[in-house]
């Protein structure tokens, strides 16, 4: 440890602390416009400059290490005169225009500048004009604001993992560019927004919409994957205006992807606000009680073995447990199933569909192997994460087929079933000698494995495998489930699952046309050859599910309701409601008890804090301990496909958003222009 004093107060640090963090540590808050915790340190703004004794000048305190012995000053005369000097020069070419800038009110430079500003300047010169560049749909540039801080030239290239940003020209001619001026292709571009600390990059579909004090700020959950990224909702009235990070180190840390961002405006495009029928191919509107009333009629005159239910990707667990409550005590079905296809899943412990080793727990590891997963599309978040693990730990990555660029370097395996027979088989091949040498090794399994016919011996034989070795115990879990949708997890945990977890008979059922009435509860990823199927669509948007069905009964999404999901490791979290459901539009788990209490004449539950209980009751009563191990699997040779995902329009949320259109645009046009090129 490290002795020195920072205004006559002695503090102890860490060997490699900056004078900064030690002046922090001891309560002092330093100002900067380039430092940035998660980021390389730059020292170019000179804003942080504190005076320390023997120095014949200020230090840059971002740059500068602590050393024992050290006094530093951060309050003396000399330090403010430096401060207000460099707050003179960065505003000498800064442009006047704080009334129609939409980092008002949110901008570091102007916070600074009312203790470190002067009322007039020195310079007669006139102020230095900047071209606009162009950097896609999301980022809006007003390059003569920019200060140089290179913030986010040092995020593109050190967290997003794509050197498309850089500086050209010296001193008063620098620009900050994506050199040929074209759309930045990482999935994390706007992340610069919020590490700009002036307005010169802003966000392009929020332009002039509104000012911060005037939205209604909601701490929640993202559910664009299954990630779970902590996010602040901003609402004007009914309608969200923008999506922002929270800090949460434990999941995204204060990071989030563009889709998480930007998807936002399609929660107000093709909404349902009232119920519809279909009656001779076309909807028209009806009320409550109309609807109610037919689906009662049918539901009554159907045996139940014939009423099947399928939950979708973004629905909550308040409304998977409603449902599955719904059909087991008011209608006593068993077809209810929260898998739009065969999915393989063994829900006798929860380890074997969770994220064992953690989100954080990535930058641990050294050696990953990435089995029929593509995480920058998956989960762009976690992908981040094997980035900061590469970089960090220089951890060994192999992935079973050439999986594209995932901003760090991977050897390509075969992507066969052959490859794993081998590596289980051959204690000798080379991955078999890597795994049993690394102390902490992590498998991720995705989803498109788990669909394949020998998904079953994928997962059982790597499991006993990593068992076997010792890589499966109290400290580290090596076997990991990436799961895709924000819903998965919770689903399995509420064992919303027909038939034996190998096949799913709902489905199948389905595919066959058994059965008479299907419930859609915000199902949109599934399709089939309707025949006479009475579909009941509840849902937020009038997206795939709703053209199937026959009456669409208008629920609420994830921001227009209080409710629960666990994330791909397997943590609870809490989204809370930023707005409301719009029109005659009710929560989805109100709908169904409405429907129970017309069918039995009483509702599953009195209110929503009832029901949230008695769900959190299931869960502890229902805790999945037992590792079984089942031996009742044979090998099948077979190649590892991943499935395809348009990452832009992976959900009815981001189909419904125009910005979301645009990246997907943009992004075709790139490979269009790369492979004319």
């Amino acid at each position: 440890m490290i002795k020195l004093k920072v205004n006559d107060i002695d503090i102890e640090v860490e060997e490699g602390t900056t004078v900064l963090q030690a002046c922090e540590k001891a309560g002092f808050e330093i100002p900067r416009f380039c430092y940035h915790e998660k980021l390389s340190i730059a020292g170019n703004c000179r804003m942080c400059l504190v005076e320390m004794e023997k120095s014949p000048k200020p230090v840059a305190s971002c740059a500068m290490p602590a050393s024992d012995g050290m006094n530093i000053k951060t309050n003396t005369q000399l330090v403010e005169k430096a401060r207000k000097g460099v707050m003179e020069f960065l505003l000498a070419n800064h442009p006047l225009d704080c009334p129609v800038c939409d980092q008002g009110g949110e901008c570091d430079l102007q916070d600074q500048s009312m203790f470190y500003g002067i009322d007039k300047s020195r310079y007669k010169e006139n102020k230095r004009y900047v071209p606009d560049k162009y950097m896609g749909p999301l980022i809006k540039t007003q390059m003569t604001r920019c200060i140089h801080c290179t913030r986010c030239i040092r995020f593109a290239t050190e967290i997003g993992g794509v050197t498309e940003l850089g500086a050209i020209g010296r001193g008063e001619d620098m620009q900050i560019t994506t050199y040929l001026e074209k759309s930045m292709e990482s999935e994390l571009s706007a992340n610069v927004i919020d590490l700009c600390p002036v307005g010169a990059l802003t966000s392009k579909p929020y332009v002039f919409e509104a000012r911060p004090w005037e939205l209604k700020k909601t701490e929640t959950i993202d559910v664009m994957d299954a990630v779970g990224s902590n996010i602040r909702v901003d609402t004007y009235g009914w309608e969200v205006k923008r999506v922002l990070p929270r800090i949460n180190e434990d999941i995204n840390a204060e990071w989030i992807s563009d889709k998480t961002r930007y998807s936002c405006d399609g929660l107000k495009n093709q909404r349902l606000d009232v119920p519809y029928l279909k009656e001779n191919n076309q909807f028209k509107k009806i009320s409550w009680k109309e609807a109610n009333k037919i689906i009662v009629e049918k539901i009554n005159n159907v045996n139940s073995e014939k009423i099947a239910g399928l939950t979708g990707d973004l629905t909550n667990m308040e409304t998977c447990f409603i449902a599955k409550e719904f059909f087991n005590k008011t209608i006593k079905s068993k077809y209810l199933d929260c898998r739009n296809d065969n999915y393989y899943i063994n829900n006798s412990s929860r380890e074997n569909y969770i994220f064992n080793s953690k989100i954080n727990g990535i930058e641990e590891t050294d050696l990953l192997i990435l089995i029929g997963t593509n995480p920058r599309y998956e989960a762009t978040i976690l992908n981040l994460r094997i980035r900061q693990s590469y970089l960090k730990n220089k951890t060994e990555i192999y992935s079973m087929g050439d999986i594209g660029d995932q901003t760090y370097p991977y050897t390509i395996l075969n992507n066969s079933t052959d490859t794993i027979k081998e590596i289980l088989e051959n204690e000798n091949s080379e991955i078999a000698v890597k795994i049993k040498n690394s102390s902490k090794p992590m498998i991720v399994i995705g989803q498109s494995v788990l669909k394949l016919k020998s998904g079953k011996y994928i997962f059982e034989s790597l499991k006993n495998y990593l068992i076997k070795n010792n890589k499966i115990n109290d400290q580290w879990k090596a076997l990991n489930v990436l799961s895709n949708n924000a819903s998965t997890v919770g689903s399995y945990d509420l064992d919303l699952l027909s038939g034996n977890g190998e096949e799913n008979p709902t489905i199948n059922n389905i595919k066959e046309n058994k059965f008479e009435i299907i419930f859609l509860f915000g199902q949109d990823e599934f399709s089939f050859k309707k025949k006479n199927e009475f579909v009941v669509y509840i849902g937020s948007h009038g997206d795939k599910g709703a053209e199937l069905a026959n009456i669409i009964l208008p629920g609420a999404s994830f921001t227009e309701q209080e409710s629960h999901f666990t994330n791909l490791e397997g943590r609870i979290q809490k989204s809370y409601s930023a707005s409301y459901p719009p029109g005659d539009a009710k929560e989805d788990w109100e709908i169904i008890n409405n429907l129970s209490e017309l069918l039995k004449r009483k509702k599953l539950f009195n209110n929503k804090n009832e029901l949230v209980d008695s769900m959190l009751n299931y869960l502890k009563l229902n805790i999945k301990e037992e590792n079984t191990v089942d031996i009742n699997f044979k090998f099948i040779s077979e190649k590892i496909i991943i499935n395809p995902m348009d990452y832009y329009f992976s959900n009815v949320i981001a189909r419904a958003s125009k910005t979301m259109a645009e990246c997907r645009n943009e992004k075709t046009k790139i490979k269009r222009t790369g492979t004319e090129g």
